[in-house]
């Protein structure tokens, strides 16, 4: 396969068009191509149905395969700091292989796989196996999330130590799924993370107010007759945890904000210098509570889609920078588990493959945020969070080249169906997506290729 890249006209984060040449793993030369010269004869021309079928690179110069990027946007992988893989134990939803291709396929090259699987990510044994599992799928680089207690029980700490220790240097802990409801047991996980620089990523849901619970608490609850999901349930447990990191002076990673009450906690938690970061999901971002009045269960997720007036808050949060990143929280179900009445029905959707393309048509066609912001949101600042020496970094000559080329302009029409995943619980599905990835490099080798994933040999 080859492993040298000219890439052509191709936008840079910051707006400069540059011909980009990788090799051997490593950005080796950028080039600003002066405006006049943007989309010069010699230049292959626009591809502007990525993905087609028999569609191939434009040809070689020099060894290197040329890939006309005119109009296409040049970023550094992405990286989810909330992927659920499924793998080991629940392969019928997804396996590190499936998921991880869905990943590359949504231009990611880095993935933090959570810790509910069966059994729980909570040795060192487990980590270490997820993180093999990765490694020989070789799509993106997996990163197991450790949980913060024994079985996700919330009762006793797990071998927190014993998983940073591990080969899978874990630093990222979380029991996503629950609530480490219990005070007490919180405080000690941020302590002890605090020993090697980890973080505790807390699913905000104060359990005794959300008993029983199906979708958000408000006027749709109420005329559908479903039980509400207050508000206060997440912001009670984020007020709580932002004072207990405050305490301990250690680092807390608020997952899937999804209120303007949590959005204004993490707003103050930062004012009084707390090491506090938050994410959002592009399903918070994209849809309201409305979604559920047809009661499809496609639209139940935890925590619940809120009203729109939550959903301008996180918007406006991610825009300021008082939400750090953009993280999926896919996950992905087996049809009997979604395709059934409302209250039966499984938490979750996925998303891996349409991230990219709904903060796209949120958040820049808007004119709310600059590619420069999407990269922070959705590669620089989850690599931080999560400790990755070597993703999320600049496009930039020397570095690394974990790189995404996307088609902002590319259009279709989302059919889960036809993704890479195992599962299609998307809220997207039939939804024109704003965008497509061409191409993700994971150290300089092609994981998709206009718009397909490459299979390994």
């Amino acid at each position: 396969m080859t492993s040298a890249y000219l890439i052509r006209g191709a936008s840079l984060p910051d707006g400069t068009v540059a011909d980009v040449r990788l090799a051997n793993g490593v950005i080796r030369d950028i080039k600003a191509v002066p405006a006049h010269d943007a989309g010069r004869p010699g230049a292959a021309q626009r591809v502007s149905d990525a993905g087609r079928p028999g569609s191939e690179p434009a040809g070689t110069v020099a060894g290197a395969t040329v890939i006309d990027g005119s109009g296409c946007v040049l970023l550094p992988g992405l990286v989810d700091l909330h992927t659920h893989l499924r793998e080991p134990g629940g392969e019928e939803a997804e396996t590190v292989w499936s998921g991880t291709r869905a990943a590359a396929a949504g231009g990611y090259t880095a993935v933090h796989a959570m810790a509910n699987t069966f059994p729980v990510q909570d040795t060192a044994g487990v980590v270490e196996q997820v993180l093999r599992l990765g490694q020989e799928a070789g799509y993106v680089d997996v990163h197991p999330v450790g949980a913060v207690s024994v079985g996700l029980e919330g009762e006793r700490l797990a071998e927190l130590v014993a998983m940073a220790r591990s080969g899978a240097r874990v630093r990222v802990f979380s029991d996503d799924g629950h609530c480490v409801a219990d005070p007490v047991l919180m405080r000690r996980a941020l302590e002890y993370v605090k020993a090697f620089d980890g973080v505790v990523a807390q699913h905000a849901q104060e359990p005794r107010l959300t008993e029983g619970a199906l979708m958000h608490e408000g006027a749709v609850s109420a005329e559908l007759g479903l039980t509400g999901w207050p508000a206060v349930a997440e912001e009670s447990i984020i007020a709580r945890d932002v004072l207990l990191a405050e305490h301990v002076g250690s680092r807390l990673h608020v997952c899937h904000v999804s209120t303007a009450g949590s959005v204004e906690l993490v707003r103050w938690a930062k004012s009084r210098g707390v090491h506090v970061t938050a994410e959002v999901t592009p399903h918070h971002l994209a849809l309201t509570d409305e979604s559920a009045r047809g009661y499809d269960p496609v639209f139940k997720v935890n925590p619940p889609l809120r009203g729109a007036a939550d959903v301008e808050a996180v918007r406006q949060a991610l825009q300021d920078g008082v939400i750090d990143c953009v993280a999926t929280d896919h996950a992905p179900h087996p049809a009997e588990t979604k395709e059934c009445e409302w209250a039966a029905a499984s938490f979750g959707m996925t998303g891996l493959e349409t991230a990219l393309p709904v903060v796209n048509e949120l958040m820049v066609e808007t004119g709310r945020m600059t590619w420069a912001d999407v990269a922070r949101v959705m590669s620089e600042a989850p690599a931080r969070v999560g400790q990755l020496t070597d993703q999320g970094r600049p496009v930039a000559v020397g570095e690394v080249a974990n790189l995404t080329l996307f088609d902002p302009a590319a259009r279709r029409v989302w059919d889960p169906a036809s993704g890479y995943s195992k599962s299609t619980n998307s809220p997207f599905k039939g939804k024109e997506l704003h965008g497509r990835t061409r191409y993700t490099w994971l150290r300089g080798r092609a994981t998709v290729q206009e718009g397909k994933v490459v299979e390994r040999v």
